[in-house]
């Protein structure tokens, strides 16, 4: 089985190579969709195209970790069906395979009183959102759950789990493998086109018209493609002709960890109660599968896609962000926020200030620095946040084949079989497969 540091080969000759359908994109969401489509058309040929050395290096392994129950989401909408279905198809898959994870629970702590009609308020979500075990449990509960941790009342989620999503995407992909899929790595795809008029007696440009070259001139040709580009949908999206609207911006969220002489201090998954009024969940306490302990993130707009270093810079990336209305319209309405998850990224401390709320004896001397993420949010040109599914069909030859996921409800990992699902039923129903 592929590990987290096993390469995946480029088996193939990529010269004149045809498939019926191209799959760009090797995160958790391209894979699992690629797994699902080749499961129901066996008898069809598929490549995955990456453009990294390896698979699923940059949000698919640059999360949290944490298997998701459902509770946050409006009820009835397509993020609340999705986690929920897709938080039990990831314990059964889990299972099924034998791969580790640890069912550690998570306690959503309210700290102030004011907090608890919201606490309230997303206790009745997550019961409509039929979150398994969900329950309320008052200052003792919270003590008997979490020794550490002080807070008015929480809400105890045991159903909430934690995993390495990265070897679950390693996993899809041995799948995929294993039923004839081909993967090829180091293809970053630069254009897709329709291919020219085949010679006499060669009928691979009426069979195969699309071609997707990368950089260095190489060429794979199919009769469909799809996308699930991450950071790059957008980009993608372009190049067959598609809108550019939503946009991709990328924040990166900077945990601390937690040394591990502390990590006592913290058993399960310890959240915030959620404020409606900021775009992002705040700082949390994380267990991970290796017995570390993350905190964090905090969310800053990133200088480069696939930025996780502080100082990382793109300038194309660096311009495309700032230079866009939406991001604009979204800095304008949040700055306060915004100032302040910035003046934490710089000044740690302030970030160890708002976890002391929970885990009072948690001090500066006891976190260190630690990795980051970055997120791809998509908005739209008046600064809204994207969160549901985009799918989007270019126009002309080449984007009538192509189709687009342009965005992924959160938590993408969580629902990612769910999300391979409804994918699959979507390029069937546009490319009658």
């Amino acid at each position: 089985m592929l590990t987290t540091n096993e390469p995946v080969p480029d088996d193939m000759s990529l010269c004149c190579s045809t498939y019926d359908v191209a799959v760009v994109g090797g995160g958790i969401v391209g894979l699992a969709s690629a797994r699902e489509l080749i499961l129901r058309h066996p008898t069809l040929s598929f490549i995955l195209l990456e453009k990294e050395k390896d698979l699923a290096v940059h949000q698919s392994g640059h999360n949290s970790g944490v298997i998701h129950s459902g509770i946050y989401y409006t009820p009835g909408s397509l993020k609340a069906r999705l986690c929920g279905k897709g938080t039990t198809m990831a314990y059964e898959y889990l299972d099924k395979k034998g791969l580790p994870y640890k069912r550690c629970g998570k306690l959503i702590v309210a700290v102030e009183r004011e907090e608890i009609p919201r606490l309230k308020a997303l206790y009745e979500r997550g019961q409509k959102n039929n979150v398994r075990d969900l329950t309320m449990i008052d200052a003792k509960g919270i003590r008997e759950r979490e020794p550490y941790c002080r807070g008015l009342m929480a809400l105890d989620s045991p159903y909430t789990g934690i995993v390495d999503w990265r070897l679950v995407s390693l996993a899809y992909a041995k799948d995929f493998q294993e039923a004839g899929g081909t993967v090829v790595t180091e293809y970053e795809a630069s254009d897709m086109a329709m291919v020219k008029e085949s010679p006499a007696g060669n009928t691979d440009g009426i069979k195969y018209p699309i071609v997707i070259r990368d950089s260095k001139g190489k060429e794979v040709r199919c009769r469909y493609v799809l996308t699930c580009g991450g950071l790059y949908s957008d980009r993608l999206s372009q190049i067959s002709g598609c809108s550019p609207d939503p946009r991709i911006v990328p924040f990166r969220g900077d945990y601390l960890v937690l040394k591990p002489e502390k990590h006592y201090l913290v058993r399960g998954n310890i959240y915030p109660v959620p404020d409606p009024k900021f775009p992002f969940l705040g700082v949390h306490f994380t267990p991970r599968m290796d017995g570390s302990v993350w905190l964090g993130p905090n969310a800053v707009l990133a200088f480069k896609r696939e930025g996780y270093k502080l100082y990382d810079f793109d300038a194309r990336d660096f311009v495309d962000a700032l230079s866009f209305r939406g991001l604009q319209k979204l800095v304008m309405n949040n700055l306060v926020y915004g100032v302040g998850e910035m003046y934490r990224g710089v000044f740690i401390g302030a970030q160890v200030n708002i976890l002391k709320k929970f885990i009072p004896e948690l001090s500066l001397n006891d976190v260190l620095r630690g990795p980051a993420g970055v997120r791809a949010q998509a908005l739209d040109r008046d600064g809204n946040l994207v969160d549901d599914f985009v799918f989007d069909v270019g126009v002309g030859d080449v984007g009538s084949r192509v189709l687009h996921v342009r965005n992924a409800p959160s938590p993408a990992a969580t629902s990612s079989l769910a999300i391979a699902e409804m994918v699959a039923d979507e390029v069937e129903r546009r490319f009658s497969l």
